[in-house]
């Protein structure tokens, strides 16, 4: 199982591959999710790919951002720089940039980032068809849902086993984009799960923060799996930190065993919110998975030990050395890595005059390879009666040699590489975008608002399966019936949600919304017609192209762009955007409803609603998820009724509109509302990102 540790910077580098990494992530320029790490210039890469590569060390480059039309051609350059400098494979999470890689850099492995949201395995193998070689899962997953999967993809799977925990499923979270305007879909993350929260009041508690997850003590149980890498997060540490981690998990997995008491302690000094947690795993979700860092000073004397040890060169790549020395030839020795070998020659021996050369001798002269990364594993040797060679002569020749193997080691491949070129532009719509809905509760689909006939009407999955005849009811009307996938759905969770499925197609409902790739295909599968939602982050034209390909009836557009490039984007796919609602903010499989009553307490089955207050005062309905789950919204609903230049003239096929919170009688009243621009906006709302830039 390859270790594979995270390098924010070159001296981090340095330190995951003195620790014993077998690999290392790290990103360049703007295109990865942790753009707050220093992160690499088109100089640094290379010299990181070079140092890796002579010592064994693979490289993977982190491009796991979604991207707007206008970054491509430059993600493009730099994964044709990455390729031809000899990274690895590149993590990618938007689809579009996955597509135009393909193109522009056809032999570079691609590797899909845990910001894709792959959880189950009809996901992994979505991937696996897109060309993943590895499928980064979810960090939520259980020890039963990463075995499943394991046993039956097609492509190597990677797991995550320390460092930081999101509260929300990677790829699905808009919390700090929505409250902060930084997007942790575009490497910004403000982490605003960090802060305190509280229930119907002030916020006292930091009821987001998880601890940092740590699945030490389960390695072997991973390879057992048949998990191909355990990752450990972290390009946002500090070096020291990075080499204490990677140490203790590469010592583990070298010989078998669990950490020691004193590596856990390592690990703990290292970086903890209060110990570490192995929940998630276990399956064992609650209120000791969460823990905040608690203001301590840096472990000096631990990171002081942990620079010194890095500073060296520690030997790691085996090689074997055969020499010959005869009479009237010319010296030689060579060197092996296993897979390059190279011979190099010296002078011709002299007659001994005192100590003729023997093997023993050669041997202890040879094999000094302190301060380089080789160690010689064998050592074999031809010498003939009676001759000599200066020991500057020997040296020479083992300098030499490794010299040459290091050259080898570090050659570049030939891989093809071509010019960026852009999915032609289409000309936008010029009509007025129809209007689509969707609703949590079917008490808010009345005649009202089914007699202004929307194109579709869309209700979770759960909600239309205990109100069948709302289906009959939108269909009287002839208007589409549209079922929300839930955007988390296990393995273990698949045969009851297709059953479901299977009941609202027989019913009548023929579209479905899906915000995970396992959903577009499972809702393919049963023959719906699969309208892209806000989960799979459309940000680009590429991505468009890529759905429509896919076979896709519509996308609904990320509400992380602003207007204009909506406007800007090239449309092969019928689009939709979030024009009106309570913007969706995590989804999260630790259940904080239950955590505070010590009972599943899902707010539309109860009648009572769970509300988080921040800092500001500001309150976030928590809801019922599929799979007791939770789902956060935003405190104020977005409002652009009275703002139509903002959607009307994009180039959208339709307008969304989101009822959460809302009465029967208000739903009806907004729908007429956009409908006609006569605006009466609530007493607080919010306009959303589209005209603000998000970082």
């Amino acid at each position: 199982m390859e270790l594979l540790s995270p390098a924010g910077s070159p001296e981090a580098v340095r330190a995951a591959v003195q620790a014993g990494a077998d690999a290392v992530y790290l990103g360049a320029g703007d295109f990865n999710a942790r753009r707050g790490a220093a992160n690499f210039s088109s100089e640094d890469l290379s010299q990181a790919v070079d140092y890796c590569h002579l010592r064994g060390v693979r490289v993977y480059l982190t491009m796991n951002t979604l991207l707007y039309d206008r970054e491509l051609t430059q993600a493009a350059e730099l994964a044709a720089f990455a390729s031809d400098t000899g990274v690895d494979a590149v993590l990618v999470q938007d689809l579009g940039v996955a597509e135009l890689l393909r193109r522009t850099a056809p032999e570079l492995p691609l590797h899909a980032s845990t910001q894709m949201t792959l959880h189950d395995l009809e996901g992994v193998r979505f991937a696996a068809e897109l060309g993943m070689e590895r499928v980064v899962l979810s960090r939520e997953l259980s020890r039963d849902q990463i075995a499943h999967i394991c046993a039956h993809s097609p492509v190597e799977i990677e797991v995550f086993v320390h460092g930081a925990l999101c509260m929300c499923y990677s790829g699905q979270c808009f919390f700090s984009s929505v409250v902060g305007g930084r997007s942790g879909n575009r490497g910004m993350c403000a982490q605003p799960c960090r802060l305190n929260y509280g229930w119907n009041g002030k916020a006292t508690a930091p009821l987001l923060s998880l601890k940092d997850m740590s699945l030490a003590r389960h390695l072997r149980e991973l390879e057992e799996m048949g998990v191909a890498c355990a990752k450990i997060e972290g390009r946002m540490k500090r070096p020291e930190y990075v080499s204490v981690v990677t140490r203790v998990y590469a010592a583990a997995l070298r010989e078998g065993r669990n950490p020691s008491a004193e590596e856990l302690r390592a690990l703990e000094q290292a970086f903890s919110r209060q110990g570490f947690t192995d929940g998630y795993f276990l399956d064992q979700t609650g209120p000791k998975m969460f823990g905040i860092r608690e203001n301590t000073a840096p472990p000096e004397e631990l990171f002081a030990q942990q620079r010194r040890f890095y500073a060296k060169e520690q030997p790691r790549v085996p090689v074997t050395l055969a020499a010959r020395v005869s009479a009237g030839e010319e010296a030689a020795l060579t060197a092996s890595d296993g897979v390059h070998s190279v011979t190099v020659r010296g002078s011709v021996p002299q007659t001994a005059r005192t100590r003729p050369l023997d093997a023993a001798l050669l041997e202890k002269q040879l094999t000094k390879t302190g301060g380089t990364p080789y160690f010689c594993r064998d050592f074999t040797a031809q010498v003939g009666e009676g001759l000599s060679l200066p020991v500057s002569e020997l040296n020479t020749l083992r300098r030499a040699a490794l010299e040459q193997l290091s050259a080898r080691r570090t050659e570049r491949p030939q891989r093809p590489t071509a010019p960026y070129t852009p999915p032609p532009a289409l000309s936008n719509r010029t009509q007025a975008p129809v209007f689509t809905l969707w609703a949590e509760r079917a008490a808010q689909v009345t005649d009202a608002l089914l007699g202004q006939k929307p194109a579709s009407v869309a209700l979770p999955l759960e909600e239309l399966l205990s109100n069948l005849e709302i289906v009959d009811k939108i269909i009287q009307n002839g208007i589409e019936a549209a079922v929300v996938l839930p955007r988390i759905l296990w393995d273990r969770e698949q045969e009851t949600a297709r059953a479901q499925l299977k009941t609202l197609r027989a019913r009548g409902v023929s579209a479905a919304y899906a915000s995970t790739w396992s959903g577009v295909r499972l809702a393919q599968k049963l023959g719906f017609a699969v309208r892209g939602d806000f989960g799979l982050g459309v940000t680009n034209s590429e991505t468009l192209a890529r759905l429509k390909a896919l076979g896709l009836a519509s996308a609904v557009l990320s509400f992380e762009l602003r207007s204009a490039r909506v406007r800007e984007l090239s449309k092969p796919l019928d689009t939709e955007l979030l024009v009106y609602g309570r913007l969706p903010l995590m989804v999260m499989e630790n259940c904080i409803i239950r955590n505070r009553t010590g009972k599943c307490a899902c707010h539309w089955k109860t009648g009572k609603e769970a509300v988080l207050t921040d800092r500001k005062g500001k309150q976030f309905p928590v809801v019922h998820a599929y799979g007791c789950r939770n789902e956060i919204w935003n405190c104020t609903p977005l409002y652009l009724a009275d703002k139509p230049e903002l959607w009307q003239s994009c180039g959208l096929w339709a307008a969304r509109l989101h009822f959460t919170t809302e009465t029967p009688e208000e739903c009806a009243a907004i729908l007429e509302q956009y409908r006609t621009l006569r605006a009466a906006p609530p007493k607080d709302f919010t306009r959303g990102l589209y005209n603000r830039n998000v970082e």
